[in-house]
Formats: structure tokens, sequence, C-alpha cells
């Protein structure tokens, strides 16, 4: 009877990771209905985040919330309130930067003018309930505005040389003159959870690597990251600290209010004891929406396939599509749902339909 360990993230937009899970457990059934199936349904930091907190923590209960989204109009969302404890009895709040400021609240792509506002709202909200402790994900972000909405809804103030307040978004990073954080509320114990370990600036900082995914092209790209480096030279930040460019530089806004950074998967991971889980398992999958060169870097897939690995389990891949530069060597078979639809079209229309088609490929190939 084989064990099967089922831990992918979401699929971005598509499909919860849970969802995922579901479907990936009922194509490997249609070829093995023997085995037997462990869900561990994962995040590191970006869309579903709180979805992940909220199913391992018994009594977590989500709090409404309306905010700026990304693009200026109001978005209903929520933050996740876990309960006191001893050492946070106020209880511990779980914010994430997906359903705030996330680049899925978009229509279209806004380079220049999305920014990270909601997400410092919904982050104040929860300060305003009288939390001891956050936990927040900064993954999936709309914007490369250095974190400066997110910091602005916490009180701080972006001025020009005139000692006026500049746009919000990157557009307004390159009049940043000076900054007063006189006004910024005090930070409880924040902990960060991020995907990525990119620095702010340079060539794998949150311009040069996470600006063209949010529109940023060209001489664009060389321009932010420019009014970047000055933007953290003002803040007194190590631009090259691990993390900071996450999030379009909301990373290194957050190491400016105190907050820590920590790998998201492993955080997640050991809450819902996936270490546990995997030890006693035959096979491992794992998978998410895009497996590309970026993959490798903290994300949910390969951080998994180290914890199989270690266990002597079998790693396994399902993903929406799985490009050229990826590295697959860590899993002993993959499956693009691309491939398999014949399309990315089709395979967006109906993640859960080729995610079980991906289920039963995968248990054929082992």
């Amino acid at each position: 009877m084989t064990r099967v360990v089922l831990a992918p993230d979401s699929f971005k937009g598509t499909i919860t990771a849970a969802d995922a899970a579901a479907s990936l457990a009922e194509g490997w059934a249609s070829v093995d209905p023997t085995a037997t199936f462990v869900h561990r349904p994962m995040a590191d930091g970006g869309e579903g985040t709180v979805a992940a907190f909220e199913a391992a923590v018994p009594g977590a209960r989500r709090v409404p919330v309306a905010v700026d989204g990304p693009a200026g109009a109001r978005v209903e969302t929520s933050w996740l309130l876990l309960p006191p404890t001893s050492d946070a009895p106020g209880g511990t709040a779980v914010v994430d930067l997906a359903s705030t400021s996330g680049i899925e609240l978009l229509d279209e792509l806004r380079p220049w003018d999305a920014d990270t506002t909601g997400f410092g709202q919904a982050i104040a909200a929860a300060l305003d309930h009288g939390v001891s402790r956050l936990v927040v994900g900064i993954g999936s972000s709309a914007s490369t505005d250095g974190g400066t909405g997110m910091l602005s809804a916490l009180g701080a103030r972006f001025l020009d040389s005139a000692g006026g307040p500049v746009a919000r978004g990157a557009r307004g990073l390159v009049d940043i003159a000076s900054v007063d954080l006189s006004g910024l509320r005090a930070a409880p114990e924040v902990r960060v959870l991020t995907d990525v370990t990119n620095p702010f600036i340079g060539p794998r900082g949150a311009a040069a690597v996470f600006g063209p995914q949010k529109g940023l092209v060209g001489d664009d790209i060389t321009q932010v990251d420019a009014d970047l480096a000055r933007f953290a030279d003002i803040l007194a930040l190590d631009a090259a600290l691990a993390g900071t460019g996450a999030a379009g530089g909301t990373g290194g806004a957050l190491v400016v209010w105190g907050a820590t950074l920590a790998p998201g998967a492993a955080e997640v991971a050991e809450l819902i004891g996936l270490a546990d889980a995997i030890a006693d398992a035959d096979v491992v999958i794992t998978g998410e929406g895009s497996y590309d060169g970026q993959s490798g870097d903290g994300k949910v897939p390969s951080f998994i396939a180290g914890i199989a690995a270690t266990a002597g389990a079998t790693a396994l891949l399902a993903a929406g599509r799985i490009t050229a530069d990826s590295d697959t060597a860590l899993f002993a078979a993959s499956a693009s749902l691309t491939e398999i639809a014949g399309s990315s079209d089709a395979a967006l229309a109906q993640p859960a339909r080729w995610l079980r088609e991906a289920g039963a490929m995968l248990a054929r190939s082992v």
C-alpha cells in the first residue's frame, strides 16, 4: 500500500492548495486504488497563507476588513486572528499581502502606480484590535513601491524636496527627498513569511527580478532600481540583506519597521507538521502554478523536495507550467498541466481536471 503525502502550493489565481491536493489524490487513486493519502496543502507567504494557518490552528477566525487595493479601489478582505497564548496574550494576527495588495486583484498591470497601502491598512486594523504578534505573508505583490504604501498606512511620511507628499507607487520613489518616521506606529513582534531571498537592489533585486512580472520593462527597471537604491540609503537599510527585495521591496520596508524575515515555506511546514507526515511516506507530491527558474529559491516545491529526500521518500512535481530554465532534477517525475491539456488556456480553464490527469500520470510513473 502506497502512502502519498500531498503538499502543493496554490496554483495562483486558479485553484487553492487544498483543492489541488484533492484533485491530485483523485487522479492517483484512479491508478492505485489501494493508496492512502495525507493532505498537507502548503503556502510560502503568498496566496493561500492565511488559509493554511486557518486550517491548522484550532480557534482561528477571520476578521473582515476593507482596504485600498493595488489599483486604489476598495477591496473587501480579511485577516486571521489566532487565539491568545502565554507569549501573545492579545492573540496573533496573520495578514497576507496577496489578498490586500496582490497582483491577482488587478484587472491590468500598473507598474508605476500600484502600491501596498491596502496591506498596511490591514496591518493597522490588526494593531487596532490589540494583537500581540503579527505574522505577515508577502508573496504575490502587485507593485514595486519599496513598501512605501504599507509604511504610509502605518504613519510614515515620504516627502519631496519641497516637503510635500510624493505620489504613490514606484512613480513616487524618484521624488523622495526625506522620510518622516515620527508618526510610524510601534511594531509588535513581527515575523515576515517570504518565499524569496532576493536583496533590495541589484541584478537579483526587487526591480530586476520581479519588476517585469509587474509590468516594468527596459529602462524602467534600471530607473526603479536606482530609485530603490537611493531610498535604501535614506532609510539606512542594508540593501544586500537577503529577502529585502521580496514583494517589490516590501521585505526591506518591514525590516525598517522592526520585523524579522523568515522563510515562508519552512514556517508553514512547521505549523502543519509536514516533516512528521513525510517521515513515513513513500511518495510526496508537490507543485505550484509556474515552476520556473525562481522556484528553487525558497519556494514550496524545492523546499518539499528537500524534506522528501531527507526522509527517503520519492518526490514528484505537478505544475501549471514547467519552464525550460527550471530544475526538475529534484523530482523523480514531473507533470505540466499545460502540456497535458495542450495549451496554457486550457490548463487555466480547468485546473482540477488536469490535476487529476497529472495525478494519474505521476502514479503510473512510479
